[in-house]
C-alpha cells in the first residue's frame, strides 16, 4: 500500500516558522484543544468521539465468566484496539502498527492498571461468576492525536455502559433483562483523561496541546499525561524525542489539570443530556 509523502521542505519551514510565533495552521492557540464531539448510539456503552476530524468509536459489552483462580474476587477488564486502513492509508490490515500498540498499552495503563473501574464490584459469586467487561476501540479517522480521542471515548463508554441486574440465591445466579429491572452502572473509582503535548526541535518554540497529524509528524517528541479532575496523576509517558527538564514537565502537568477539569464538565453534561432523552430507569 503506498504511503503518503512526507512533508516537503517548504512546508516544514512554514510550519516551524508559524509555531515559533505561536501560530497554528488551524487557527487554535498553542494550548487550545479541539472541542470534543460525542455521539451516543442506541445501545448503552456505544460512543463515538470526534476531535476535529479524528474520530474514534468505543464500545463496551459484558458477559459472565468464571474468574481465574488467582483472583477469585475480581472481575475482568480487557481492552482491544483496531487501527485499520479506514483511518489512514498509512496503516495496513492485519499488521499492528506502532501507533496501535502504543494506544493499547497506554489505555491499559490509564484505564485498567489505575483501577478506573472497581473490579471487586464486578464479582457476582466468589470464585464462580464474575463480569468480564470488554472495551473495543475502533479508529475511524486519523487527523492527529488518536490517543487522547481514544482515551476520551473509552472513559465515556465505560460511564455510559449499564450491566444487567443480577440476583444471587444460594449458588443460583439470575440475570434480569433490562425490561424487568433497571440495568446497573459500573462502579468507577475515578475518571482519568489523557492529554498529549508536542515539542519541537527549536527550543524557542513553545509546546502545543492536541497536535494535528502534520504537527505530530514534524514534532521532535510527544509527552502524554493522564490524570483526573482531582489532580491525581495516573500516567506520564514520553516515548523518545528531545529531552525535557523537570520544570517543563511540571508546567505541562499544571496546564493539564485545568484542561482535564474542563473536559470533565463537558463529559458530564453530554451524559446528562443523553440520559434525559432515553427511556431507561437509572438507579
Amino acid at each position: 500500500m503506498p504511503r503518503p509523502p512526507s512533508p516537503s521542505i517548504p512546508e516544514k519551514e512554514f510550519v516551524y516558522g508559524a509555531l515559533r510565533q505561536s501560530l497554528r495552521l488551524d487557527g487554535r492557540a498553542m494550548l487550545e484543544m479541539r472541542t470534543p464531539t460525542l455521539t451516543f448510539g442506541p445501545e448503552l456503552g456505544w460512543v463515538e468521539c470526534a476531535l476535529g476530524k479524528t474520530r474514534v468509536l468505543a464500545q463496551v459489552d459484558g458477559k459472565m465468566v468464571k474468574p481465574p483462580p488467582e483472583r477469585p474476587l475480581e472481575g475482568i477488564i480487557t481492552i482491544h484496539s483496531e487501527l485499520s486502513p479506514m483511518a489512514s492509508n498509512e496503516y495496513e490490515a492485519g499488521r499492528p502498527s506502532d501507533q496501535e500498540v502504543t494506544i493499547t498499552r497506554m489505555l491499559d495503563k490509564v484505564l485498567r492498571r489505575s483501577d478506573t473501574v472497581d473490579k471487586e464490584s464486578l464479582c457476582v459469586l466468589a470464585g464462580q461468576r464474575v463480569w468480564h467487561i470488554r472495551l473495543t476501540i475502533h479508529i475511524l479517522a486519523d487527523a492527529g492525536n488518536m490517543l487522547d480521542c481514544a482515551c476520551l471515548a473509552s472513559v465515556v463508554a465505560l460511564k455510559h455502559f449499564r450491566r444487567p441486574e443480577v440476583e444471587v440465591v444460594g449458588d443460583e445466579v439470575t440475570i434480569h433483562h433490562p425490561s424487568e429491572r433497571a440495568p446497573v452502572p459500573l462502579s468507577m473509582h475515578h475518571t482519568p483523561f489523557c492529554l498529549t503535548f508536542a515539542f519541537f526541535p527549536d527550543t524557542t518554540t513553545p509546546p502545543l496541546l492536541d497536535p494535528s497529524h502534520l504537527e505530530e509528524t514534524l514534532s521532535a517528541g510527544l509527552l502524554s499525561v493522564a490524570l483526573n479532575a482531582q489532580r491525581e496523576l495516573c500516567v506520564v509517558q514520553k516515548a523518545g524525542g528531545i529531552p525535557l527538564a523537570p520544570d517543563d514537565v511540571l508546567k505541562i502537568v499544571d496546564i493539564a489539570v485545568q484542561k482535564v477539569r474542563e473536559l470533565d464538565k463537558i463529559i458530564e453534561r453530554a451524559l446528562q443530556d443523553d440520559w434525559a432523552g432515553r427511556n431507561v430507569e437509572v438507579r
